[in-house]
């Protein structure tokens, strides 16, 4: 799953080091095994001498969480999401609903950070007016 066009990768190629996941990602190379640990990872191939090789779609998975993150959704709510994806298309039904209500929760959080940025406008406009005239000691129109 692409989550962006096309994203650039590392040289081009498709297969990448666990050093090179985490320079590319901002990701911790502990993270990445915690990741796979969890479950929260897909199957991570290895070489013959038993080193991790992340594929694109392993970085495409990755971004993905990323975006996840940044929602807010629980570790939880990722991990049941990674296993409702390697269940299959019947799924589907699922995924969706979780990914809806994750939407609610992100939508109710920027409306209340739209409220809070008003107040933060407020103030801002306030102390920017007090400069040209006198005004009331803070507590007063706070």
């Amino acid at each position: 799953m692409t989550v962006t066009e096309s994203t650039p990768r590392p040289d081009g190629k498709d297969r990448y080091t666990i050093s090179e996941v985490a320079a590319f990602t901002g990701l911790t190379a502990h993270t990445l095994r915690w990741y796979e640990r969890i479950g929260l990872m897909p199957h991570v191939d290895r070489s013959h001498t038993g080193q991790r090789r992340f594929t694109n779609r392993d970085l495409d998975w990755l971004e993905l969480v990323g975006k996840l993150r940044l929602t807010g959704m629980p570790v939880a709510g990722m991990v049941r999401y990674a296993e409702l994806v390697r269940q299959g298309e019947h799924t589907f039904g699922e995924r969706q609903q979780l990914l809806q209500d994750t939407r609610r929760d992100v939508r109710a959080r920027i409306s209340e950070l739209q409220d809070a940025l008003s107040v933060l406008d407020y103030k801002i406009n306030y102390y920017a007016g007090a400069g040209a005239a006198p005004c009331a000691p803070e507590g007063a129109t706070s």
